[in-house]
């Protein structure tokens, strides 16, 4: 039998009697911990699974020992540039014991939840959609309605000035060789 659970922001999966190191909790070493958070238990095939977590589930841990990480170095560094930087961190963490996996409400299995997905006709279990109720006045007048932007004024046509007479260019002679005569 396993469980997968939420713990403190990560999902483990979890057995009986499995020690495991999870983000600091606030219990005191040697006190029991309860986490209800659970997403998923398989008690010998029987599939179990949350939407998005189960409801009566548990999953109870005592608290072995609290410690820090292992240290990580980040270490930056830009290449031509003379810059490095060089930082360590060490996480804190409790050590963990799983104690026991509770399934104690009846949990929807796997082929429950498909036969419920059926919806035969004429089926006088169903419930009708139900339509979003409109909002009250005072809070739709409470909103400034927005101003209609001002039209834009025609610009007034300007007369252009002609454009000042040009003298063409006198055409190019074609150049010859030198040494050569023009005929």
């Amino acid at each position: 039998m396993y469980a997968i659970v939420d713990i403190a922001g990560q999902q483990f999966k979890v057995e009986k009697d499995q020690k495991l190191f999870v983000h600091r909790l606030d219990a005191g070493e040697g006190e029991r911990v309860s986490f209800d958070r659970v997403l998923l238990i398989d008690n010998d095939s029987k599939i179990s699974v949350g939407e998005p977590i189960l409801k009566g589930a548990s999953v109870s841990a005592r608290v072995i020992s609290h410690m820090k990480g292992d240290k990580v170095l980040v270490f930056k560094k830009k290449r031509r540039k003379g810059y490095q930087k060089l930082n360590g961190h060490r996480q804190y963490l409790t050590q963990i014991q799983i104690e026991e996996i509770n399934e104690k409400s009846k949990v929807k299995s796997q082929k429950s939840t498909e036969e419920e997905a059926e919806v035969k006709p004429g089926n006088a279990d169903t419930k009708p959609v139900t339509e979003t109720k409109p909002k009250p006045k005072a809070q739709a007048e409470a909103k400034p309605k927005a101003k209609p932007k001002p039209e834009a004024k025609p610009k007034a046509k300007t007369e252009t000035k002609p454009k000042a007479e040009t003298k063409p260019k006198p055409e190019a002679k074609p150049k010859t060789e030198p040494g050569k005569k023009e005929s």
